[in-house]
């Protein structure tokens, strides 16, 4: 037992779908999330930066005691190193390794498609874990930068002329080459997911990678006996910059019933 919170960070708001799949798989664990607001987006930044930001981020929720970090971010998961992240005191999951675990058990012809940040598609990390697990995979790629904003500033609903455009310029290439199976490879994008899965069409597989590193988490707290017991968790939010935006995005992407208020930080000072 550990009744301790999870930790978890993102570069904004994106992260928060995690959330809300660690809250319907365990109700009875606490979370903290920081969503570094003031500096969205990581995704068109140096490694160096985003490294930099990363180790901030992960610094200040460990000074709120957490037993488990979650990096709902898809650039720093695939930039931060391990030699890092193995000296961490508590353990840590990204979402590339469990988005793409899943990809390939939910693939029927081999031919998978990732979405994701400029940084986390130059990366290479998820064709690389990919082809890991399945050698003959064909992995297409394809950055979407613009997803990110249009989600931060609310171009979510189901036919948002704006989004659905720009979804249908950057998904179409991918779209052609019959992947049958697609990464969502930033946790903003399940917001947009109905947009995507409609451009991509009904014969193609979304895999959600916040929600996949949400069910390792629990696999591995299980695993490890530091699963919390308690009737029910609560949240709690914290930002970089003004909190307003933010509190609207925990309506949205979390849910109505969210009645928390985030708490801005001077995350340079860790």
């Amino acid at each position: 037992m550990d009744n301790r919170p999870i930790g978890v960070f993102d570069s904004g708001a994106g992260g928060l779908t995690a959330v809300r799949q660690l809250q319907r798989l365990m109700p009875h664990e606490s979370i903290i999330y920081f969503g570094d607001t003031g500096r969205v987006p990581y995704g068109t930044r140096s490694p160096e930066i985003i490294t930099q930001y990363a180790k901030q981020d992960i610094r200040f929720l460990l000074s709120k005691d957490v037993k488990f970090i979650l990096a709902a971010c898809g650039t720093v998961s695939s930039i931060l190193p391990a030699t890092f992240t193995q000296t961490l005191p508590v353990p840590y999951v990204g979402v590339v390794q469990a988005a793409c675990t899943a990809a390939v058990a939910a693939t029927r012809n081999g031919r998978i498609g990732v979405i994701a940040t400029p940084a986390t598609i130059r990366s290479d990390s998820y064709r690389q874990q990919i082809q890991s697990i399945l050698p003959d995979a064909q992995v297409f790629t394809k950055s979407c930068p613009m997803f990110v904003p249009l989600v931060e500033n609310g171009y979510v609903g189901a036919d948002d002329p704006i989004t659905t455009a720009i979804a249908q310029e950057y998904l179409e290439p991918i779209r052609q080459l019959e992947v049958d199976t697609l990464i969502l490879g930033c946790t903003h994008y399940p917001l947009i997911a109905h947009i995507i899965g409609k451009v991509m069409g009904p014969g193609v597989t979304l895999i959600d990678a916040g929600r996949e590193a949400a069910v390792r988490t629990q696999q591995l707290l299980e695993q490890q006996g530091r699963l919390a017991q308690r009737e029910s968790g609560s949240t709690e939010y914290y930002v970089s910059d003004t909190g307003e935006s933010f509190d609207a995005a925990v309506q949205l992407f979390v849910g109505p019933h969210s009645t928390e208020k985030a708490t801005q930080i001077a995350i340079e000072n860790f």
